[in-house]
Formats: C-alpha cells, structure tokens, sequence
C-alpha cells in the first residue's frame, strides 16, 4: 500500500477539488445549452423590432433544421474542446497545488528537521518562527518553548545527578573514616590478653566513631530533608528566629571571645521555620567555629525589593575568592578538600539546600580581611508574625534534629 506525503496528499486534493469543480462547470454547459441555444433568434411570424428592414420570411422547416444542425455541431464540439480545456486546466492545478503545498508546509519540515538533529547533548537549537503570524508560527513557538522546558530539565537533571554523584562519594569517604578507626581499636585492643583499662579505651574510641559517624547521618537526613522540598509553608520571621539563635549560642560567643554586633528588622517569609532556625543556627555555628578568637561577628534582617534579606559576616582566615563557592559543597571545610576538624562539612550545604527549598538566594562573599560574607534572601511574606512562637511550637511538635557544624 503506497503511503502519500502530506504533502503529496494536499496536491492531490486541490487538484481533484479543480477538477471536480471543472467536470461539474462543463457538465453544467452542455446540459444548459440546449434550452436556451438560437430561440432567442428565430422569429418564423415573421415579426421584427419596430425599426428595422423586413427579412423575407423564409421557410419555417428550413429554419428550423439549421438550427437544429447548428446545435447539434455546437453540442457536438463543446465536448473535445471543453475536455480538452478541463485538461490543461486540472495539469496547472496539479502543478500549482504542488507548489503550494511545499511552500506551506516548508515550516512543518524545518520543525521535523530540527527535532531530528537535536539529541540529549544537543538542545540549543531552536525552530524558526516564520511570519506572519499564523498556526504555523504559533506551532513553532509552542515547540521552542517545549525544547526550553527540556534543556532546563536536562541541565537540572545532570546537576542533581552530578551532585548526587558526588554527594555519595563524599559521605562513602567520611563514614569510612570512624568504621576504620572503631576496627583498628577493636583489632588491636583484642590481640592478646587486653586489660580493663585497654578495654575502657577500646570503648571510648569506638563510642567517638559512633558519635561522629551518628552527627554525619542526621547531616545526611537534613540535608536530604531540605533538598526533597517543603511539604507545608507557615509564617515566621527571619528577626526572630536569629534572635533565637543568638540567644542560645551567647555562651560560646562569651567562651571565644567574640564581638556580636545585630540589627534585627522584621523579616518576614513563608515556609518551614524548624528549617530556617536549622539554617540561621548552623550560619551563626559556622561564624563562631571558624573564626578567630577576640574576633568579629556581625547579623543584619530586613527587606529589599520585595525581598526577605540576611546578611551575616564573621573574622577568620583569609579565604580565596575562588574558594568561597567550593564550601557549599558537602564535606568541605576550605580550600576545596577535605579539611579534618571538629566540623564535619555540612553546615554550609544545609544552608543552601534550605534556601533553594524556599526558593531563596545565597551568596558567599570572602572579605579581604578574612572571614566571609553570606547574604541570603528568600521571598517576602508581609502577613508573617510571630516566627519565634511558631518555630518553638514546631521544636515540640517535631523531632529536631541537631545543629550540623562546620564549612
């Protein structure tokens, strides 16, 4: 079975729409014809318009076998010519139609195209939208439109897996290191005949293992909590919840004698406020850890443009520009690798999956005198009061899980 282009199949209807219209023209001819052919004409009474000359009346068999003869060659010549008219006529249509319909399908081709060079390492490449505007300018439109859609979803799939990727390699590496350091105590105090006092030690280490592999997995859980979406949204107040935190970490702030300077203006947002007050308490957790001592620890909330701003600034060491964005990785402390302290590189990541979950902003500024600068703004909620409430009520409600240190 012969399977016709759509563009063989629009021709062809255009050429039978010609030509049935033509058959149907001429068929129309030859049977009108008759009926009104030379009567118009004949006047056997004899009778004329007042005016002109008499004819000599001729004889009525005579006149009326012309006209008879006359219609019948008449008749008889209209069909060849009146074929052969409908032939040419239908061979232009076909010829024409052909033509037309390349021309109006010429866009739908480019769209094919288009859509058979692109690929998953290729979507760049958009379709042309021809003018005027018309349906097949608006398909077009609707089909760049729907390749912007899978180029972000592709990118975004990518950096989800290549994070993802990553992420798992990085926590691999860091759960390795306490189970290797329990085996080894465990290994070494049991070879011969281990004291009381050896075993007490033994115990210790692999409780220290125990801890810092149980502070890694509840950073696993909240970071994977925060990057999984908010489920509900309430308000609360970005002032507060830093109020909060200040007021709990004033002991360490005295102990590393810092200097703690805020200016707490209404902030209000929308979203889950046990995970900003995990956010705000693992910036502040981050400023005293990483700084230097007699240092400097500065906090600002408020709105601009329409938005929730925090801003939060800190002494230390001097960091490269370039190496401020590499600690919202996880697992990193400075300087891109893993650094081992007493933080286990997961502060800063949190923040950030926390602030993408409430399709905020931030950004990682490192001072030229040290330390760095972190502004974070998340969208403006005017109707949010009373954060410091909530985020207690919610403390209650749900099982919270601890501040997670370090870069």
């Amino acid at each position: 079975m012969v399977r016709l282009t759509a563009r063989a199949r629009l021709a062809s209807l255009q050429t039978a729409l010609v030509l049935a219209a033509g058959a149907a023209l001429t068929g129309l001819t030859y049977l009108l014809m008759p009926r009104r052919a030379f009567f118009t004409h004949l006047d056997l009474t004899g009778s004329a318009l007042p005016g002109t000359p008499q004819p000599m009346p001729p004889q009525a068999g005579d006149l009326r076998a012309l006209a008879d003869r006359v219609q019948a060659d008449t008749l008889s010549a209209l069909l060849p010519q009146a074929g052969l008219a409908l032939v040419v006529v239908t061979t232009l249509a076909a010829v024409l139609s052909w033509v037309v319909a390349g021309r109006v399908l010429r866009p739908i081709r480019v769209i094919s195209s288009t859509a058979l060079r692109l690929s998953a390492e290729n979507l760049t490449e958009r379709v042309p939208v021809t003018t005027p505007a018309d349906e097949l300018s608006a398909l077009a439109r609707t089909v760049n439109d729907m390749l912007d859609r899978i180029q972000r979803g592709v990118a975004e799939r990518d950096r989800i897996l290549d994070s993802q990727r990553l992420f798992t390699a990085n926590a691999a590496h860091e759960l390795r290191t306490p189970l290797t350091t329990a085996r080894t105590a465990i290994d070494v105090t049991l070879d011969g005949h281990p004291s009381r006092a050896e075993l007490l030690t033994m115990a210790g280490d692999v409780r220290d293992a125990v801890d810092h592999m149980q502070r890694v997995l509840d950073g696993l859980l909240l970071l994977a909590r925060s990057q999984a979406g908010l489920t509900a949204r309430q308000p609360a107040d970005l002032a507060a919840i830093v109020a909060a935190s200040l007021d709990a970490a004033a002991a360490r702030t005295t102990a590393a004698g810092l200097t703690v300077g805020s200016e707490l203006r209404p902030a209000p947002v929308s979203g889950e406020p046990v995970l900003l007050e995990r956010m705000i308490g693992n910036l502040i957790d981050n400023a005293i850890r990483y700084n230097q001592a007699g240092g400097h620890l500065a906090i600002d909330t408020g709105t601009a443009a329409g938005r929730a701003v925090l801003r939060i600034s800190n002494t230390g060491r001097k960091i490269r520009p370039d190496e401020a964005q590499t600690l919202l990785e996880p697992f990193v402390h400075g300087q891109g690798t893993r650094v081992r302290t007493d933080g286990l590189g997961l502060g800063l990541s949190i923040v950030r999956a926390v602030t993408l979950a409430h399709r905020g902003r931030i950004a990682l500024v490192a001072r030229t005198d040290g330390g760095l600068d972190i502004t974070i703004d998340l969208p403006h909620n005017p109707t949010a009061t009373g954060g410091g409430d909530q985020v207690q009520r919610r403390r209650r409600d749900l099982d919270v899980l601890p501040v997670v240190a370090g870069q």
